[in-house]
């Protein structure tokens, strides 16, 4: 297995930096279809600690609004009366998380009645009329391993379609917290790749280059006016973690999730970088999967 600790830095086309030191490269991004000038204020403001009073020049001084105007690539100048200061914002070490287990029956009976497709490429599956649900796959958006950030962070309180009787407490996995995904799209959810950003008409915003022609697309209106839809505490926790993992310094690694017959997962994830944390995540997931973990 290899894991490239660079592939986010190497794809950025937008670099950002304190007006006080330009030089010193503090993040960046891609520039993807969607990404706006907007878009560009939303992520700083989660990136990097900014006053309210804070603003954002380009590279021959003038000031980019907060609009909808697709943002340019190149360097970026953040104005502000303090130096400018990285988030401390935690971020949470994600992998592909495909468990099996009695817990999360009926939160994948439930995403897969609501959806149907998958909700990002709007592709159709054959499930609903043939009950065959392969290359379809329910993701969770608040990961299953981070129960005790689900519970810090109130989640359960904002649950109203909790799981069915005798998991009713099981909030995490309510229908709420889930999206029915094509397996390509699960992988680049559950990796970072793109997210949702509720606060802009839940368009579709990646990080990294797009291949699918999806970038700045958005969210249906069928999804989207369904009472069990996905709540925006949930999308955009999901969206923070992502500028976390793609915009801020250096980006965090970028893993391999292919692991072919009879190699050793454990002993490849072991001998890549942020072991602990992706020991702990693989761990907390398969033990979630089929026990209510304690905070």
């Amino acid at each position: 297995m290899t894991t490239n600790p660079y592939g986010r830095l190497l794809a950025r086309d937008v670099f950002l930096a304190d007006l006080r030191d330009p030089g010193a490269v503090l993040g960046g991004l891609v520039r993807t279809p969607g990404v706006t000038n907007k878009v560009l204020h939303t992520v700083v403001c989660i990136a990097f600690d900014m006053p309210d009073d804070y603003a954002i020049q380009d590279s021959d001084g003038r000031t980019v609004d907060n609009d909808d105007s697709q943002l340019a690539t190149g360097h970026y100048l953040l104005v502000s009366d303090r130096p400018v200061r990285v988030s401390q914002q935690q971020y949470f070490t994600r992998s592909l998380s495909i468990a099996t287990g009695p817990r999360l029956e009926s939160f994948k009976q439930q995403v897969r009645a609501r959806d149907g497709r998958c909700v990002v490429s709007k592709v159709p599956s054959p499930g609903p009329q043939l009950d065959i649900w392969v290359g379809f796959e329910t993701a969770h958006i608040v990961p299953l391993a981070y129960n005790s950030e689900w519970n810090r962070r109130g989640f359960p309180d904002l649950v109203s379609i909790p799981p069915p009787p005798p998991r009713h407490n099981d909030t995490i996995n309510s229908v709420q917290n889930g999206l029915l995904l094509q397996s390509s799209f699960h992988a680049l959810f559950d990796s970072y790749n793109f997210s949702i950003l509720p606060d802009d008409n839940y368009k579709i915003v990646f990080f990294t280059p797009d291949v699918y022609g999806l970038a700045g697309t958005y969210l249906d209106r069928e999804l989207l006016d369904d009472e069990r839809r996905p709540l925006d505490a949930f999308l955009r926790w999901h969206f923070e973690q992502a500028v976390l993992c793609n915009v801020r310094g250096s980006g965090e690694p970028a893993f391999d999730q292919d692991f072919p017959p009879q190699s050793d997962m454990m002993a490849d994830i072991m001998a890549s970088p942020k072991a602990a944390e992706r020991m702990e995540f693989e761990l907390f997931t398969r033990l979630g999967a089929s026990q209510i973990l304690s905070e």
